[in-house]
């Protein structure tokens, strides 16, 4: 509201305080959720469907979309959360008892159906060496979790983001970044050149992915055994984009190779380590070293 001077007043240039504005809604929220139903992909895959309030706010960018996902503790039926998804929640969830907050990790999204109220996220499994393996493998309809979710397709938590000028894709995998590559797959135009390779610990874990005209997937069974494989490979001529992503140590592999060896442009190299060998996403945190 402006106020008028009164009459009596001399006159006089003022500037009117500019109106309250409410802040621009966080392109993320906390959704609280449980499970639908759970599907055994492969031997070492665990699809689980999830759904719950809110749901229909839910976005994703297609894509290597990432979400927080947050299991229950130990003794737990569902995860202790923090109480808001605004501003610095990440500071606020690592300010909880760690003895009973929730247990996160950081998952891609396989599918969103967000009308009929239904996340998929895919899990490796590799029995009870980590928490979210565990809780996966036993995953029941009605079991709880949180998630840390998008609300806007134009958010900022994917990485795939090839220049106007890419002629190829090239891209990596194993079972934790799989999920990602059959949403890049999906999203590429079938005219686009992918060669990618991807570990699996057995031939039964090969999934069927969407693929282009020229679309070359090398699975391979042996761990580590990326770098080696696109070494020996003949690559497509014209411009690259490389999507690198799985274990730390074979992604660094694999981009000291392509910079080095092959004369990419390290601006066109996306590189993440989606986890490492024998290291835990906690002491990754702690270190300051993910979030």
């Amino acid at each position: 509201m402006t106020e008028t001077a009164a009459p009596t007043a001399p006159a006089a240039t003022t500037t009117a305080a500019a109106p309250a504005t409410e802040p621009a809604p966080a392109p993320f929220d906390l959704f609280a959720l449980h499970v639908l139903r759970v599907e055994r992909l492969t031997p070492s895959m665990v699809r689980v469907v999830f759904g719950g309030p809110g749901m229909p706010r839910m976005a994703t960018a297609g894509r290597d979309q990432r979400i927080k996902l947050f299991l229950p503790s130990p003794g737990q039926q569902a995860p202790h959360l923090p109480e808001t998804a605004a501003g610095e929640w990440y500071a606020t969830w690592q300010a909880l008892d760690p003895a009973t907050r929730g247990i996160m990790r950081t998952y891609t999204i396989s599918e969103l159906d967000a009308p009929a109220g239904e996340l998929t996220v895919d899990f490796a499994a590799h029995g009870d060496e980590g928490p979210a393996s565990r809780w996966a493998l036993r995953a029941r309809p009605g079991d709880r979790v949180g998630v840390f979710a998008p609300v806007t397709d134009t958010n900022q938590a994917y990485e795939f983001r090839p220049p106007a000028d890419t002629d190829w894709i090239l891209l990596t995998a194993d079972p934790s970044a799989l999920p990602a590559i059959a949403n890049i797959l999906a999203h590429l135009p079938g005219s686009v050149p992918v060669r990618a390779w991807i570990e699996v610990p057995t031939p039964e874990d090969r999934q069927a992915l969407p693929t282009g005209a020229d679309t070359d997937i090398t699975w391979l069974t042996a761990s580590g055994t990326t770098p080696e494989a696109i070494r020996a490979a003949a690559l497509p001529e014209g411009t690259p984009y490389a999507f690198v992503v799985g274990e730390s140590s074979m992604v660094k592999s694999v981009r000291r190779h392509l910079v080095k060896e092959r004369g990419f442009d390290r601006k066109r190299v996306k590189f993440s380590g989606y986890w490492r060998q024998g290291t835990s996403e906690d002491a990754l945190a702690q270190s300051g070293e993910a979030a």
